[in-house]
């Protein structure tokens, strides 16, 4: 039996901090499109850095794919797209359609290099639970970590993240992802982090097959003692239950597979 093909819905997915997960790909689901190139990002180089919101897909589309979806057993409805989900101007249209049908909690994904924008800012707030992402401290290893698109700078990014916690009803989520460029300014991010103040702080590192390599679990517990005080999660504390994606192929184009 050939399997179920869905463009813009996949999985679920297994997540060590969102359980069962329902992806949703409001991108166009052909191509990677993002704003970002990070060195650890396991859907590969992103050919052409976009930085404009439009609609890539239809919202009754999405939605009607999400409704279709035969396995509604998840815990989170979440926007975990083929490139960063904020680029799609609809994300706000979709996940109010999600709570009109009172489906589960909805969470976000971003790389939160548009979270300055007062549009962005809106649409999120619809969300249960946004995670976004710090890994940088300053402008050269935000530039070599992260790789943004030339409009994008990470005093906007901090500064928006700020904006953004003071005005969100729901869940903020800081992740932030080690490796070897960053792993020095554990202390600087902490204190960051602690500025920023989200709920909690996501301590992450590449786990699955990507061009750089993760951190080793001493590297990471190391770093974990620098957020002491802080709401601390780790990636190599988080326990994961197996889960059967509908589609194998479709859910690795979007979120790669563990080593």
């Amino acid at each position: 039996m050939k399997p179920y093909r869905f463009q813009y819905v996949f999985g679920p997915v297994s997540s060590w901090r969102l359980g069962r997960s329902l992806g949703i790909d409001p991108l166009s689901g052909i191509r990677k499109e993002c704003n970002f190139n990070c060195i650890y990002c396991q859907l590969g180089e992103t050919k052409k850095l976009r930085n404009r919101r439009e609609v890539f897909a239809p919202t009754a589309k999405i939605l009607k794919e999400i409704n279709s979806f035969p396995n509604k057993n998840v815990d989170y409805y979440t926007f975990s797209s083929n490139g960063e989900p904020t680029l799609a101007k609809n994300l706000g249209e979709i996940i109010a359609g999600i709570k009109k049908q009172k489906r589960g909690p909805v969470a976000v994904i971003t790389n939160a290099g548009l979270i300055h924008r007062k549009d962005v800012q809106k649409d999120l707030l619809l969300a249960d639970l946004v995670m976004a992402k710090l890994d940088a401290c300053s402008t050269q290893i935000f530039s070599a970590i992260n790789r943004p698109h030339s409009e994008i700078e990470l005093l906007h990014v901090v500064k928006g993240l700020k904006a953004f916690r003071k005005i969100f009803k729901g869940v903020l989520a800081l992740q932030i992802m080690f490796v070897k460029e960053n792993k020095s300014f554990a202390v600087e991010l902490a204190q960051m982090a602690k500025d920023i103040n989200p709920d909690e702080i996501q301590i992450n590192t590449p786990l699955r097959p990507c061009a750089v390599k993760p951190l080793s679990v001493q590297e990471i517990a190391e770093i974990k003692i620098k957020f002491n005080g802080l709401n601390v999660f780790c990636v190599y504390d988080g326990k994961k239950e197996k889960v059967q994606p509908l589609n194998q192929q479709d859910t690795a184009k979007r979120h790669g597979v563990l080593k």
